[in-house]
């Protein structure tokens, strides 16, 4: 774990939680829930309100599943909680057989709610990677949360600290492959990222399980209001 520490404190990357205390964290892990605007991207939106993702982050979501994959041979559900109306998000959403995205969840944790209910999840169970106030709550809650850094909100960040909503910061900012890094650290702290890696690059045997029974998963489609 020293070597994990030591390598992403180099990339900017800070522990609010002890890295052994979040190496137990993570281990408890069944699902992940990512924010969208300020995690996938920086936050500037199109005109038609849309805002991009990047395929370097892309391919994190799919490495931190095909590395549950190896552990567990079942599907790490994985979900997108946006306040907006996002068409990127749900053509990511829907591409990468992610379990589900919310838009117009202005009020997170009624997302978060459903999805621990419908998959009958422990709240300790889930991670979350997010970026900024209307995300604190479900930080708040969930068994292992990530800060997207930026440096343009530190007194934010510092409350965020402060109230030890978050166990890491990122090193990346906001639209800077800051995912990448979140999927690389729950992957590392597992000590499987070789196998990993080496798994995806073979594309073959356990890789072409893992590909069939992910793209299986059908993406629900929630928008606030019309339940």
């Amino acid at each position: 774990m020293n070597d994990i520490e030591a390598l992403f404190i180099r990339t900017g990357g800070r522990f609010v939680t002890a890295v052994t205390d979040l190496q137990k964290k993570v281990a408890a892990l069944k699902a992940v829930i990512f924010d969208w605007d300020g995690v996938f991207n920086a936050g500037y939106k199109t005109d038609a309100g849309s805002s991009p993702f990047s395929e370097v982050d892309s391919m994190g979501i799919n490495m931190l599943r095909v590395d549950f994959w190896l552990r567990y041979h079942r599907i790490l559900p994985v979900f997108v909680i946006t306040g907006a109306e996002n068409e990127m998000a749900l053509r990511l959403a829907r591409r990468e057989h992610l379990n589900g995205i919310f838009m117009k969840y202005i009020h997170k944790t009624r997302a978060l709610e459903m999805i621990l209910h419908d998959y009958g999840l422990k709240k300790e169970e889930v991670a979350f990677v997010f970026d900024d106030i209307l995300d604190i709550e479900v930080a708040r809650q969930v068994g292992v949360s990530v800060l997207v850094n930026r440096s343009g909100s530190p007194l934010t960040t510092d409350y965020i600290v402060s109230n030890k909503v978050c166990d890491y910061i990122t090193g990346n900012e906001s639209g800077n492959f800051a995912v990448r890094e979140a999927c690389e650290l729950f992957i590392g702290l597992g000590g499987n990222m070789v196998q990993t890696i080496e798994t995806r690059i073979r594309f073959k045997g356990e890789y072409e399980q893992y590909l069939t029974n992910r793209n299986r998963t059908e993406t629900h489609l929630f928008r606030f209001g019309e339940q």
